[in-house]
């Protein structure tokens, strides 16, 4: 690995590392000793406790493919664990004019806070802002507002961490191999995610005398996987490894590489399905690792907004305030540690 990547992998983790510690509020963590003394609720073990009931409105796109419909279930799931949560959510729309309705809604309802995963971030900046104005606490998850005003916190996915980390894999298991020919098959290439991943990707490669000899893009579905998988196997006689960008869209792909016979290359997904860890963990197949796109993104959107509107904070930290910006980490899951993330993985 080179200089470059570990450092961006440490840095990584420190992101994680903080994420960590919203979801890690035990008892056991550690005892407030005094000196400079954290906010009411926020010493360490008394997150957890019950507090003041906090109403929470959610709403997220339509439960199109897998990793979609696991943020809502998460959400929900977690919401569920704490008895002072009341969770109101809006039926999962792609209409954003119908997923701006819903904030409204949930304005005049007057909740507490909103964890809002935005169709469109751009679209929905101006409702967003308008909650924050009337004093509710919003939680923007996944696709960025375009004002800063426009949320107390959010909470990001890494997607050009994605492609470092799977470009920093690929160059692992090429290492010696100057003449490989590596294959990508992107998402939907207009979106700033999937520039960002390709990014990612091209940088990790590079620092290892790797490059993208091979690129189609889909569309995050299974019929686009497969129809892109079959133009770039019918494109490329030799292939050393292929990263899908997409677990959900890689049924496709995996679909097509099986009906093309080929078996000489490596894939490397993307997202994190449980369907993939299972190939991953049987070893049977041409998957060998796939990277994180957290599907928890929703749930730690309530966690943070329960915390925000009982005045906690992350008692792991000294920081006495919720930060505004927890990006979450991109890492390899490969057989070795594949057990680590199946609880968590989404089904495509």
């Amino acid at each position: 690995m080179s200089t470059r990547s570990a450092r961006t992998l440490i840095i990584a983790g420190l992101s994680v590392l903080a994420l960590a510690a919203c979801t890690s509020n035990t008892p056991e963590a550690e005892e407030n000793t005094g000196g400079n003394a954290a906010p009411q609720g926020a010493a360490a073990g008394k997150n957890d406790e019950p507090g003041q009931k906090v109403r929470i409105g959610f709403s997220a796109p339509a439960a199109d493919h897998g990793w979609m419909g696991a943020i809502t279930k998460a959400t929900q799931a977690e919401a569920k664990k704490y008895p002072d949560i009341e969770l109101i959510v809006a039926e999962g729309t792609n209409d954003v004019s119908l997923q701006i309705s819903q904030v409204e809604t949930f304005i005049n309802q007057k909740v507490d806070a909103i964890v809002l995963l935005p169709f469109d971030g751009a679209a929905l900046t101006p409702v967003a802002v308008k909650a924050m104005e009337a004093g509710i606490t919003v939680v923007n998850v996944d696709r960025e507002f375009d004002s800063p005003f426009a949320a107390r916190t959010t909470i990001l996915g890494d997607n050009y961490g994605m492609g470092r980390s799977a470009g920093t894999y690929v160059c692992q298991q090429l290492e010696g191999k100057a003449n490989s020919v590596v294959a990508e098959i992107a998402g939907i290439d207009s979106l700033p995610l999937t520039q960002d991943r390709s990014r990612g990707f091209k940088e990790a490669l590079a620092d290892c005398g790797l490059k993208v000899s091979n690129r189609v893009a889909a569309e995050f579905t299974v019929e686009s996987g497969e129809r892109a998988a079959a133009n770039l196997l019918q494109a490329a006689p030799k292939i050393d490894a292929i990263w899908n960008h997409d677990d959900d869209q890689g049924v496709g792909v995996m679909a097509a590489i099986k009906n093309s016979g080929r078996k000489e290359f490596f894939v490397v997904g993307g997202a994190g399905s449980a369907n993939v860890m299972r190939d991953i963990k049987a070893g049977n197949s041409l998957l060998k690792a796939t990277v994180i796109y957290p599907s928890t993104q929703g749930a730690d959107g309530v966690r943070l907004a329960r915390l925000l509107v009982q005045k906690k904070a992350l008692a792991d930290l000294v920081e006495v305030e919720v930060p505004r910006t927890i990006q979450l980490y991109a890492p390899v899951v490969t057989k070795d540690n594949v057990d680590q993330y199946l609880p968590t993985a989404f089904e495509s």
